[in-house]
């Protein structure tokens, strides 16, 4: 067994601070950020940080497993890079979730939701710790179990090629508004149990709650009203739910969201942690996916022999399982973590950490670690182990990551599939390297994905 105590981190770094850097098969600029060192604190935001952050990434983990950072809000927190100071850190039990943990200059500039929809939307998993955490997770597990989703896969290849049968017959399209914006919610509606009435009414911009903006931002007014309207929607739904788990024959494991209603009713869940649950299944279940599909997308687009060698080993299912792991590794949609916070003043991996000041991972950092991945840089769609950190590690571990694996082979599939000749669109210069990214903090994505292909299939 490895040893990934923060001691143990902590010891290592000279020997990873002094490791050569890798090699890229695409040459990046060692230092496009504008400055030779790095600051204290590092800053994660700006066009050449969300186009690429991997260069930074690498001289960071160089540096250490642990650096002080400031995000858009102006808000202050300590970043872990590496994979095993990651590993360490998604199971070190000191480090809870629950956000009355943070201290009140966390409080004063995150960028997270305001009152009252703070404390009623945000008392889901994520930002809960055991037992409450524990008691929550095992209501969700069911419905989202590799033998439920495997049987459900037919039905995921229907709404996939429902879409593609939508687009233009030639010529091309933009693969988000056509596909990778609706397919991850159509298959989360059937998996869940929202009724397709109240799937039609969902309003996509609401996804944008997951991308929150800081008090002081001038987008707040329009970021509040997105919440109001999710709240009342998820106030809807959960009053059809509630007649529709009184229907005789009502089978709980086959209605995840009549489910949570029951438990409320049943006292297991308070109202808070309902509409909190229920959120989070609405907007953060499909949204990451959604941004999956297209930093998948991008990275093959950019190597046209690996997009050319997967289109021909796509109806291999250890194949497509293997692409789509290293898919996930070489750019997840999920960059960062959620906060985290210690109780008290604590060590971590030589660097003290004040109680309350957030702490946060880098998913994306730990899995270009050359310490754990031979030539970390290079898409290598046959990698074998791949103990990536892209859906967590520990008890927050992403319960629907079976499901997510699942809708990304069926969406891959199906594009490179039908889609004959898929290619960039014909765009002034390099049209990928014009993509505008998401700027959302925490996650990776495109909003636009224009492409040419021959005839649909």
């Amino acid at each position: 067994m490895t040893d990934t105590s923060p001691a143990s981190i902590t010891d290592s770094i000279t020997d990873t601070a002094t490791a050569p850097a890798a090699t890229a098969d695409d040459e990046a600029p060692r230092c496009p950020y504008g400055y030779d060192r790095l600051p204290s604190p590092v800053p994660l935001y700006g066009p050449a940080y969300k186009r690429d952050p991997y260069p930074l990434y690498r001289r960071m983990r160089e540096a250490g497993p642990v650096h002080r950072v400031e995000f858009p809000s102006g808000i202050h927190a300590w970043l872990v890079t590496g994979h095993r100071a990651a590993h360490a850190a998604l199971n070190d039990p000191r480090l809870g979730k629950n956000h009355t943990l943070g201290n009140d200059n966390w409080r004063r500039l995150a960028s997270i939701m305001p009152e009252p929809q703070h404390s009623q939307l945000q008392v889901h998993l994520l930002h809960q710790d055991p037992p409450k955490h524990t008691s929550m997770r095992r209501l969700v597990l069911d419905a989202f179990a590799p033998r439920r989703v495997e049987s459900l896969r037919p039905r995921f290849q229907e709404l996939a090629d429902a879409l593609v049968d939508e687009l233009p017959q030639s010529g091309g399209a933009d693969l988000v508004a056509g596909f990778a914006a609706h397919y991850p919610f159509r298959v989360l509606a059937e998996v869940i149990g929202l009724p397709p009435e109240l799937a039609e009414r969902f309003d996509r911009d609401w996804g944008k709650v997951v991308q929150p903006v800081g008090p002081q931002d001038p987008g707040r007014p329009a970021y509040e009203a997105r919440l109001r309207g999710l709240q009342t929607y998820i106030a809807d739904v959960v009053a059809r739910k509630r007649v529709d788990c009184r229907e005789p024959g009502w089978v709980a494991r086959e209605d995840l969201l009549g489910r949570l209603v029951h438990a409320h009713d049943a006292g297991e869940l308070s109202r808070a942690e309902l509409d909190s649950m229920v959120f989070q299944l609405l907007v953060a279940g499909q949204e990451p996916v959604t941004n999956q599909i297209t930093t998948m997308l991008v990275t093959l687009l950019r190597r046209p022999e690996q997009l050319a060698r997967l289109r021909e080993g796509v109806d291999e299912p250890d194949r497509l399982a293997r692409a789509v792991e290293e898919l996930l590794r070489h750019d997840a949609a999920f960059e960062l973590t959620t906060w985290r916070f210690f109780a008290e003043d604590s060590d971590l991996f030589g660097t003290v950490v004040p109680a309350g000041d957030s702490v946060i991972v880098s998913l994306c950092a730990a899995n270009r670690d050359g310490e754990q991945f031979p030539d970390p840089d290079r898409l290598d769609l046959d990698r074998t182990p791949n103990a990536h950190l892209a859906f967590g590690h520990g008890i927050h571990y992403c319960p629907g990551a079976a499901l997510a694996r699942a809708e990304l082979q069926v969406a891959l599939a199906t594009l490179l599939t039908r889609l004959p000749g898929l290619r960039p669109a014909e765009a002034p210069g390099d049209g990928l390297a014009d993509l505008a990214w998401v700027p959302a903090v925490l996650a990776r994505g495109v909003n636009r994905l224009p492409v040419a292909y021959d005839q649909r299939r």
